[in-house]
């Protein structure tokens, strides 16, 4: 019921997919009111992390989407046995009971880079080195995932933005907007750190095409971003700048950000296989300024 996953089940249900979620609702009760009436689609309000009825619902599923967790440093700092239970318990108990039918398609965070070098793209290969306990819980869930399942797919997500039935306005883009139009103005620390982003709709159709053409995509891992938004937060709020003529950008030079990624990713290997990112940044902007106004 989540960010992503309000999005992900509407569109399943639209391509004809029978859909379980299990969630809950413990941040949004409403995000999936708009499915309630469609025959495809069954909700259990319940705990992932309650090993027998995940058992039970595996053997009866096709595509598992572990996407429940407690995402974002912040939250899983507040609350660190349930991050750990949670985004990483859930799935060591996935890779227990999944079968061979089973395709297993994880979600995790391009996060997990860390700090990259000046002048190189992060592609795949590149060392993983999480700062967060966030960042540590999913790239173990994706180590666990890749050694222990036989049918996976994983995509390391840029940053996403963008509406979503379940919204987010801490998500960097989504939040540089808000605070546009609440404050016309935006505070910026350590502006040169760059990051990659995604809108959330690209992601919902990466992960369609990971299930159309899961053959060919499976047992490997793919970054998931859009390539024309590797840029750097002072690029971003200039973007945002453009179609708000009013905002002040503001530097501050004696703070450090606590979130310490900076980083572009190469999405090439995704791309060669025929998926490519599509709604640009300034769509996204524009479709933010009109929600948060």
């Amino acid at each position: 019921a989540g960010y992503i996953g309000s999005m992900l089940c509407t569109k399943l249900l639209s391509l004809g997919h029978q859909v379980t979620v299990v969630d809950l609702l413990k941040y949004d009760k409403g995000s999936l009111n708009h499915l309630y009436f469609n025959k495809n689609f069954k909700l259990i309000v319940d705990d992932v992390r309650k090993k027998n009825l995940i058992k039970k619902l595996v053997k009866t599923h096709d595509y598992i989407i572990p996407l429940a967790a407690l995402v974002g440093a912040p939250l899983c700092e507040k609350f660190k046995k349930d991050a750990v239970s949670t985004n990483l318990g859930t799935i060591k108990t996935l890779c227990e009971i999944v079968s061979k039918k089973n395709k297993v398609i994880y979600l995790t965070t391009n996060s997990g880079y860390g700090i990259g070098e000046k002048d190189k793209y992060c592609d795949e290969e590149s060392p993983l080195n999480p700062i967060s306990l966030y960042g540590r819980t999913k790239c173990d869930g994706e180590d666990l995932v890749r050694n222990k399942i036989k049918n996976y797919v994983c995509f390391r997500l840029a940053t996403v933005f963008g509406h979503s039935y379940r919204m987010r306005s801490d998500l960097l883009v989504n939040n540089f907007v808000n605070t546009t139009i609440k404050k016309k103005k935006l505070t910026l620390f350590e502006p040169h750190f760059r990051r990659n982003f995604i809108h959330i709709r690209d992601v919902i159709s990466g992960i369609i095409f990971a299930i159309k053409h899961f053959q060919n995509l499976k047992s490997n891992v793919y970054n998931l971003g859009l390539s024309s938004a590797n840029i750097s937060k002072l690029m971003l709020a200039k973007k945002i700048k453009k179609q708000m003529k009013k905002l002040k950008i503001h530097i501050i030079t004696n703070r450090k950000d606590p979130d310490k990624r900076d980083y572009f990713v190469s999405n090439k290997k995704i791309e060669k296989k025929g998926f490519k990112a599509k709604v640009s940044l300034d769509q996204g902007i524009e479709e933010l300024i009109t929600i948060f106004n």
